[in-house]
């Protein structure tokens, strides 16, 4: 399927549609960026049913400074709509199937629960 871009104006409808959004919070300059990005796209081609995103820091400032990205490449993922896992760093292939396999598990009603009573 591959990725797809997210700017200020289409990141909250990617975002809070049913189902997982990975969003890569990148910029060009990074090296370690760089080093994940093949991970990533190759990922987004065996998981069609994900909706792999991709954020240029550099061009959309305002949506890292929204969610507090400071270091990069950060991963977010997002799931019916609720932010489940954000981290800064490169993931290995096995590390970043490992967070789809355990966003995929996730109990959202529980999830909504738990945000609920934090609240």
């Amino acid at each position: 399927m591959g990725t797809v871009t997210l700017t200020t104006e289409n990141f909250d409808e990617v975002a809070q549609g049913d189902g997982i959004v990975l969003v890569d919070f990148w910029a060009g300059w990074c090296a370690p960026c760089r080093r994940f990005a093949p991970v990533f796209e190759q990922s987004a081609e065996r998981h069609s049913d994900i909706v792999f995103a991709k954020v240029d820091t550099e061009a959309e400032g305002e949506l890292a400074q929204r969610f507090n990205v400071s270091s990069i490449p950060t991963l977010m993922a997002i799931r019916d709509g609720v932010i489940v896992f954000a981290e800064p760093g490169a993931l290995p292939e096995p590390v970043l199937e490992n967070v789809i396999e355990q966003v995929r598990g996730l109990d959202m009603d529980d999830v909504r629960r738990r945000l609920g009573s934090e609240a």
